[in-house]
């Protein structure tokens, strides 16, 4: 890791997210919008290069794996989105004053009552024709596998465009493990994570992305075809399904360096 180099990409984040917290309080800008520019930003200054495949829907649900906090930074360059993220990003000294402004909704999925309120604001959001992002699995991990999908968020799509998403990443030659650098899973802890990621080369993100069409699915079984889709998707050269890919059904972290990650 090149400390001079973590310090200074440290200092320019704080100022692009400090510019982007302006434009949204003093000059009003759609704050949508200002987290799509500072993403952006923050992708030039972090040296990631996307290599993406697919296009973004203009709206809908998107259901991608769960790698890291970069993840959202990622899809956030794209396209502007909505999240579904655990509770305790709201208290994520200032990414959780972004989360709470882009309107993310913050889920306990543990609790079947918390679960019910994130499933009608997920309906509201899909009502406004925003992009939500929904990362099924529940949790983040170190990207060999796809964890089994959850299904208790799902229950929104009913009716409604659904697109599939796969994350993943890769450094230079011998800037380090990916799983460990770039992965945030388990009990890492967020600050000496970020520092050591931002003390990276070049990191190279791929990102693939594509409808899928599927009827006649309970929430279960949506759950298991989502997930596989994914998984093929996560391949060099993802192979395509028989029939055309678009869905319509009849369904983190911590504080800085105080809190830690649960698997």
């Amino acid at each position: 890791m090149s400390r001079p180099l973590a310090a200074s990409r440290l200092a320019r984040l704080s100022d692009a997210l400090a510019r982007a917290a302006a434009r949204i309080v003093v000059l009003r800008q759609d704050p949508h919008t200002a987290v799509h520019g500072v993403a952006r930003r923050i992708l030039r200054l972090m040296d990631v290069s996307v290599k993406m495949t697919g296009k973004v829907p203009p709206s809908g649900l998107i259901v991608c794996n769960h790698l890291s906090y970069l993840d959202v930074v990622v899809l956030s360059a794209m396209a502007p989105c909505v999240f579904v993220a655990k509770s305790d990003v709201r208290r994520w000294p200032a990414f959780g004053w972004f989360a709470k402004r882009i309107g993310c909704i913050f889920a306990e999925r543990d609790h079947p009552a918390s679960a019910g309120r994130s499933v009608g604001a997920i309906q509201r959001a899909l009502d406004a024709g925003h992009r939500v992002v929904l990362f099924p699995e529940g949790t983040s991990s170190d990207g060999s596998a796809v964890l089994p999908f959850r299904s208790s968020l799902l229950e929104p799509a009913v009716g409604r465009p659904i697109s599939v998403a796969a994350l993943s990443y890769q450094l230079d030659p011998g800037d380090g493990d990916p799983a460990v650098d770039v992965c945030y899973w388990r009990d890492m802890t967020f600050l000496p994570h970020l520092v050591r990621l931002l003390g990276k080369g070049r990191i190279h993100a791929r990102l693939a992305m594509e409808p899928f069409e599927e009827t006649g699915l309970d929430r279960k079984a949506l759950a298991r075809e989502l997930h596989s889709r994914v998984e093929l998707l996560r391949a060099p050269n993802p192979a395509r399904p028989a029939r055309p890919p678009f869905l319509r059904v009849s369904r983190s972290h911590s504080h800085f360096s105080r809190h830690r990650r649960r698997a």
